[in-house]
C-alpha cells in the first residue's frame, strides 16, 4: 500500500475531478502490475496496473488507495475489471464517498468472489486525495494557502514592491506545489505589484501548470498583465462563493498564493485546508508589507495543528493543517 499512495502522488494535480488513485498487483509475493490515475482521470490505476500485470493478475493481490469505481462513465466500472481478471484478494485504503460509488465497488467485488479488505494506511490516502474528498464531502475546493514571510512576517519591502524573499530551495518548493495543484489563485493587488506567472516551471514538469484565477470584487486584469495573457479568468464574490464556483468546476486542489488580503479572508472564513508557510531568516523593516493585512500569525495558527517541518535552503517550510 505504501507503493500504491507513491504512485497516487505522482497524479496530484493532473486529474482533473477524479481523485489521484494509486494501484499495485501482487503475484506470488512479486510485483506484477502497478499503475495510477492518468491525465485528465482516465485511464484509471486499476486499468493501468492490470494492464500491466496481464495475466499474472489471475489469483493475485490488489492494493488500491481507493474502492474501485462502480458507475459506468467514459470507461467500465473498475471493480468489474479486476474481478474480469480474476484478482483474488483487493486490499483498499478507504471507501469512495462518490454516491455513485460508495461501497457499490466492493460490492461488486464481494458478489464476485473477491475477499476485499478495507482501511489500511487509510489516514495517509485521506491526507493525499484530500483535494477531492473536500469537493465530494464539502461541495468546495480544497484550499492550500502559501505564504512567504522575512523573519519580522513581512511579504514586500513595501506596498507595490516585487520583493524576492525566500531562497531557490523554497521557490523550488513553491513550483513543486503548483504542479501538484489544478488551480492557483490570487489577489488583483499581487497582480499589479508583482505581474507573477504562476506557473511551474521546473525540469519535466513545465506542462503541469495549475489554472490561474484572480480574486477581485472589482476591477479587471491588466491586458498587458502575464495572467491576461495565459487566459485567467477574475473571480468576483465571497471566498465560499468562490470555492464551491471552483469545485462546480471539477477543481479539487486550489493554491492560494496570497497577497495579504486574500490570504486573511481565507483564513477568517475559517476555508483553509492547509497552510504552508515559508520563514525567511531576512528582516525587511518596519516599512515592510504586513504578511496577512493586520492579522497576526499566532490568530491566523490558532485553527490549525503543525503537519510537518523541514529547511530549505537557509528557508523554513512549515505546514499547518486545519483541526476540522
Amino acid at each position: 500500500m505504501d507503493v500504491a499512495l507513491r504512485l497516487g502522488r505522482r497524479a496530484l494535480g493532473t486529474t482533473a475531478e477524479n481523485p489521484n488513485v494509486g494501484c499495485v498487483i501482487v503475484h506470488d509475493g512479486r510485483l506484477a502490475g502497478v499503475g495510477w490515475t492518468q491525465p485528465g482521470g482516465r485511464p484509471h490505476a486499476e486499468t493501468e496496473a492490470l494492464k500491466m500485470a496481464g495475466d499474472k493478475a489471475r489469483g493475485a493481490t490488489a492494493y488500491v488507495t481507493l474502492e474501485p469505481c462502480a458507475h459506468h462513465g467514459r470507461t467500465g466500472p473498475c471493480a468489474e475489471a479486476l474481478a474480469a481478471a480474476g484478482i483474488a484478494r483487493v486490499v483498499t485504503a478507504i471507501e469512495d464517498p462518490d454516491p455513485r460509488v460508495s461501497g457499490g465497488g466492493l460490492a461488486i467485488l464481494r458478489r464476485a468472489g473477491i475477499a476485499c479488505e478495507t482501511g489500511l494506511k487509510a489516514d495517509e490516502a485521506r491526507r493525499d486525495m484530500a483535494g477531492f474528498l473536500t469537493r465530494i464531502g464539502k461541495k468546495r475546493s480544497q484550499v492550500i494557502l502559501k505564504m512567504a514571510f522575512s523573519d519580522d512576517g513581512k511579504i514586500a519591502a513595501g506596498t507595490g514592491q516585487r520583493t524576492a524573499i525566500s531562497g531557490p530551495e523554497a521557490k523550488a518548493y513553491v513550483h513543486l506545489l503548483r504542479a501538484q495543484s489544478n488551480a492557483i489563485l490570487v489577489g488583483m493587488g499581487t497582480v499589479r505589484a508583482d505581474d507573477p506567472e504562476l506557473t511551474c516551471r521546473l525540469p519535466g514538469l513545465r506542462n503541469r501548470s495549475p489554472r490561474p484565477f484572480v480574486m477581485s470584487r472589482h476591477g479587471n486584469l491588466p491586458p498587458a498583465s502575464h495572467l491576461a495573457r495565459l487566459g485567467a479568468e477574475v473571480l468576483r464574490g465571497s471566498v465560499p462563493q468562490v470555492l464551491e464556483d471552483l469545485a462546480l468546476r471539477g477543481i479539487n486542489r486550489l493554491m492560494v498564493e496570497g497577497g495579504a488580503r486574500v490570504a486573511r479572508s481565507f483564513l477568517e472564513a475559517g476555508l483553509v485546508d492547509e497552510f504552508h508557510l515559508i520563514r525567511s531568516p531576512r528582516t525587511l523593516g518596519p516599512e515592510g508589507l504586513d504578511g496577512l493585512d493586520g492579522l497576526s500569525l499566532d490568530q491566523a495558527l490558532q485553527p490549525f495543528t503543525l503537519l510537518e517541518q523541514e529547511k530549505l535552503g537557509s528557508d523554513l517550510l512549515t505546514v499547518y493543517e486545519a483541526r476540522n
